[in-house]
């Protein structure tokens, strides 16, 4: 392989903050501090939260379709207890949710957000029930974006943010 791949793919880690770069010597993995991944999740509940209220009030019938079909895809996943398959159609499912509140920029700052917290996301599927709480917690979401409630929708989507930290603190914890 040649070496301009290579620093495309490291360019573009360094980008999403998974990797830190020192010019003509080293990338390696970066490692946030807990202090900076607790803030990290901190802005992600509150970007998801605005999201999902503007979805609320603003989804059209066939966005809010394609958010009751990626829930439903996420309800046949549970059983399976497939977290890749779940982590690949949540991303699906808040990916509805940003494009429905029909804001081009607060949906790329939470998806650039989403990126760069996206491996300590992942990581909390693998607690044992995690799936089945996680879809629990996506239909409060759910429901009250068909509702039109933007204050259900913010409030329920910080909240299932502000879960979704407490688990990847206590998966960190427990390896």
């Amino acid at each position: 392989m040649s070496r301009t791949p290579v620093r495309e793919a490291i360019r573009l880690l360094a980008a999403s903050g998974l990797v830190e770069t020192w010019a003509h010597r080293a990338a390696v993995v970066a490692r946030p501090s807990p202090a900076r991944l607790t803030g990290m999740f901190e802005v992600m509940a509150e970007l998801e939260a605005l999201c999902a209220g503007l979805a609320a009030g603003r989804m059209t019938s066939t966005e809010r379709r394609e958010l009751e079909a990626a829930h439903d895809q996420l309800r046949a996943l549970i059983h399976s207890g497939d977290p890749q398959r779940y982590h690949e159609i949540n991303e699906a499912f808040h990916g509805v949710i940003y494009a429905g509140a029909h804001n081009e920029h607060l949906a790329e700052l939470t998806l650039a957000t989403r990126v760069r917290v996206s491996p300590y996301r992942r990581a909390q599927f693998r607690n044992l029930g995690r799936l089945a709480k996680s879809h629990v917690e996506h239909d409060r979401v759910v429901m009250a974006v068909l509702r039109g409630d933007r204050d259900g929708a913010a409030a329920t989507m910080r909240a299932h943010i502000r879960i979704v930290s407490d688990e990847y603190w206590e998966y960190a914890k427990a390896v």
